[in-house]
């Protein structure tokens, strides 16, 4: 039995440089994994009323919403940077882009309060009065 130990690093100068990107998590599964034209042919078709986003995707309707994360927490969209010579087993990740908002997008109905991705926001603040200092 062969044990195999790879490295993952990421490189926490790149996030200077990150530019802010808009994020949108869509609920299907695309098999491209490569550079995609998202602003030509998706964020400018969105429509939005009264706080509601709708737009149609591959022939569905999606309605979204946008989600803030909580205070003091940032996305960061990585991207895996090899350098010469290395070993293949370990990666080195940069940071390409940063957000502190997503589009939320569900199929046919908007989001809601019961949505495990909406839900998740509130975990930070849930977390620290579970795991904090307890007052008499």
């Amino acid at each position: 039995m062969s044990c195999n130990s790879s490295v993952t690093r990421v490189d926490a100068s790149s996030v200077s440089q990150a530019l802010e990107e808009p994020v949108h998590l869509v609920p299907c599964e695309v098999e491209h994994n490569g550079p995609a034209q998202v602003s030509q042919f998706f964020t400018a078709a969105v429509k939005e009323r009264k706080h509601e986003k709708t737009v149609s995707f591959r022939g569905r309707g999606l309605k979204g919403q946008e989600i803030n994360f909580p205070q003091g927490y940032t996305g960061l969209v990585l991207k895996e940077f090899n350098k010469p010579g290395s070993d293949q087993e370990d990666r080195t990740l940069m940071v390409s882009s940063v957000f502190d908002k997503l589009t939320y997008w569900n199929l046919e109905t908007p989001p809601n309060s019961d949505d495990t991705v909406v839900m998740a926001m509130d975990w930070p603040d849930l977390a620290e009065a579970i795991h904090g200092p307890i007052e008499d």
